[in-house]
């Protein structure tokens, strides 16, 4: 190791994989510092269960990964990450036996919610289909200094993404089908439906599935990290894991610093006193990994052939479970759950026949209760005889989360809340989010733009704003 380093990461999220990958490519001298004995952050895999099942303890279905701009710029496959597609890659069963599902065709989906919704669906996402490419590096690289590549087209999804979702879906949907849906889209950054730009969030997800799918990665998220990971050391970058930053002084000497922490941790490391007191942190979720003997008996056909299944049974349920998991005490009695089902796909997830099976429910942040009853009550409702399926489960509430992973205030798996204008301007009023007030820290982690998810684009903005200081100085 040099002397002096060009840039120093710490923590090895996604993000900052993706941050030091950025500046090792360029030639920037990198060492990565990791708390945890393997990298991964919220894109792990381990065998929670039993022998031979393997579990996404945080992230499992990635429909921003695999078309994330700082992904596409790496060259990630030739390191092992293979992503893989269901027939579809989402479906919403309801109570009557049928289900509504996001496809790769817009077609299809916009069928599925029925002839009066239909027409309306298909308007929606009209001036925006085909140009996913654009859009999104337009839309996830802001807040920076380049032009957009295509003005008009962000600024179409602008106006049609500010408002929030509620009165998008009583203006655009006649019908529940259509707005139980899109509600569940919304659902995944955990905001309340109220929320300004919460309607961008619903249209984020359902463009990213008809034009690139919602993939698991083959063997689990840990291929991305792993792949991140194995690319870093080629470049010749440094990866340390077990190793846990207390001060600035547990660090080398190095010309920048690059936080993949929640800003809490970064503030106190640093010696930034209360610079981030004020940014907020949201609800949280309990999880389930369970070990299967069998594929999850869902009623309706489409959640059999789709990864990502949302469950709850109209928007007034799901737009209800979200208000009393963001407003009060309290989990909800019938909470929205997003499952995943990995080995749908990945044979090699589970042994033969087997499979693996990921569900989390929203709750309060800090929540110690047990939700595992109300999840497994839930799901009996859509797939009567999931109980008779179980072979094991591990659970996971905000504390264990919270344990898990640092970055997880209160089990708070977006680190900070995805509601109001922290939604957009993360984690503070800025014109550069990256930066703090010591010229030579940076934060990448996703309480940076564009937020939560596994994409590296937090990572691959806040590194833009390093190699300019570096370059600079």
């Amino acid at each position: 190791m040099p002397s002096m380093l060009d840039a120093v990461v710490v923590g090895a999220g996604p993000n900052g994989l993706t941050a030091a990958a950025e500046l090792a490519r360029r030639g920037f001298s990198v060492a990565v510092f990791e708390a945890k004995g393997t990298v991964g952050g919220g894109a792990r895999t381990e065998e929670l269960t039993l022998p031979g099942f393997r579990h996404d303890p945080c992230a499992a279905a990635h429909p921003l990964g695999i078309g994330s701009p700082a992904f596409q710029n790496l060259p990630l496959g030739r390191y092992g990450l293979e992503w893989l597609q269901s027939e579809l890659p989402m479906a919403h069963p309801f109570l009557d036996g049928t289900a509504a599902v996001l496809s790769r065709s817009v077609a299809e989906t916009a069928a599925s919610f029925g002839p009066h919704d239909a027409g309306a669906y298909r308007r929606l996402v009209a001036p925006f289909v085909g140009k996913w490419d654009t859009l999104v590096r337009d839309f996830m690289s802001l807040p920076l200094t380049a032009l957009p590549r295509d003005p008009v087209t962000l600024a179409r999804f602008g106006l049609a993404g500010l408002p929030p979702a509620s009165w998008l879906l009583r203006q655009r949907f006649r019908d529940d089908r259509a707005r139980t849906l899109f509600t569940g889209l919304v659902a995944h950054v955990i905001a309340p439906l109220g929320g300004l730009a919460t309607s961008a969030v619903g249209l984020v997800f359902a463009l990213a599935a008809h034009e690139k799918g919602w993939p698991v990665a083959r063997g689990g998220s840990q291929a991305i990290s792993d792949a991140l990971a194995a690319y870093l050391k080629d470049l010749g970058a440094a990866v340390h894991t077990d190793f846990e930053i207390k001060r600035l002084d547990d660090l080398p000497p190095a010309r920048a610093y690059v936080f993949d922490t929640s800003p809490t941790a970064l503030a106190r490391i640093a010696g930034l006193g209360g610079f981030y007191d004020h940014y907020r942190y949201g609800a949280s979720v309990f999880k389930i990994d369970y070990a299967l003997d069998g594929p999850v008996p869902w009623t309706a056909d489409a959640p059999r052939r789709a990864t990502t299944v949302q469950v709850g049974a109209d928007s007034r349920e799901v737009g209800e479970a979200l208000r009393i998991a963001s407003r009060t005490d309290h989990a909800p009695d019938a909470p929205f759950l997003i499952t995943v089902q990995p080995s749908l796909v990945d044979p090699s997830r589970a042994p033969e026949g087997k499979h693996v099976f990921w569900a989390y429910g929203h709750v309060p942040n800090g929540w110690d209760g047990d939700l595992t009853d109300a999840i497994e009550r839930q799901l009996e409702r859509f797939a009567p005889g999931f109980r008779d399926r179980v072979l094991a489960r591990a659970t996971a509430g905000p504390p264990e989360l919270a344990a898990r992973n640092a970055n997880y205030i209160g089990g708070d798996i977006a680190c900070g809340a995805a509601s109001g204008l922290q939604l957009l301007l993360r984690p503070k009023l800025s014109l550069h989010p990256y930066r703090t007030p010591h010229p030579a820290i940076f934060l990448c982690s996703s309480a940076t733009p564009p937020g939560p998810g596994v994409h590296g684009m937090s990572g691959h903005n806040a590194a833009k704003a390093v190699w300019r200081r570096l370059r600079a100085s």
